[in-house]
């Protein structure tokens, strides 16, 4: 795992009752009695309630055994997932406490983005993927909300005017509402809580469409790598 789970975990979780369920940016809360158990599932993790008598496979990798003779069951086979306790308030715990707003409140505003990019060079796309300036942008989403705000992924940050930055914003909640409508996108093997497929992959404009037609204009969409991560525009709608 990303982070081994510490020795006194067990005894720290052991008879407690969770009163709540959230989430702050890709991180799970179990709110419990006497502290938060904090889940991330990494790149390909799954958190399902399967019977407690289950037999682990080989990719299972934690159990919370409930009082009902379940379990909520960590699978993650790249091990990129992570599972700690804390007695504080999760927020201030060091995985959460610099994180950046979450992207569908009022918080995430075009003079927030435009303020937090004032002298950065670094590429707007970057800038948009970091989570310390804004929370749950992946690099499909990235790529969505650039093209719908016609800006190029490779302009510096800080050269992205207040104007366009309200455009990025707009076009952020509005791609992550569309996503989270289709049930998320599936590329490979995601699935949601009830192990359905997401939809949004038949939506996409840009991402994964290098050589074919832009649905805008017509011209070819291109493709390059920025932060070793693939990156897709149209040279003419973006600018």
């Amino acid at each position: 795992m990303r982070h081994p789970i510490p020795r006194s975990f067990s005894s720290k979780v052991t008879g407690q009752r969770i009163l709540e369920v959230g989430r702050r940016g890709k991180y799970l809360l179990l709110a419990c009695g006497a502290g938060t158990v904090i889940i991330h599932l990494g790149m390909s993790g799954t958190l399902r309630l399967v019977p407690a008598d289950l037999p682990a496979q080989k990719h299972d990798h934690v159990d919370l055994r409930l009082g009902n003779g379940q379990a909520l069951r960590l699978r993650d086979p790249r091990r990129f997932g992570l599972m700690v306790w804390t007695d504080e308030d999760p927020l201030l715990h060091p995985l959460l406490r610099d994180l950046g707003p979450e992207p569908l409140t009022a918080a995430f505003t075009a003079s927030y983005l435009a303020g937090r990019a004032r002298g950065r060079s670094m590429p707007v796309k970057q800038f948009i993927m970091d989570a310390k300036v804004v929370v749950g942008v992946g690099n499909i989403y990235a790529n969505e909300a650039l093209f719908m705000a016609g800006v190029h992924p490779r302009r510096a940050a800080g050269k992205v005017t207040a104007a366009e930055y309200g455009l990025i914003a707009k076009a952020i909640k509005r791609v992550l509402r569309k996503a989270i409508t289709a049930g998320g996108t599936t590329l490979r093997d995601y699935v949601d809580g009830a192990g359905r497929s997401g939809y949004f992959a038949q939506q996409l404009l840009v991402y994964g469409r290098a050589g074919q037609p832009c649905r805008r204009c017509a011209h070819e969409i291109e493709s390059l790598r920025l932060g070793q991560r693939a990156t897709y525009f149209c040279p003419r709608c973006q600018s």
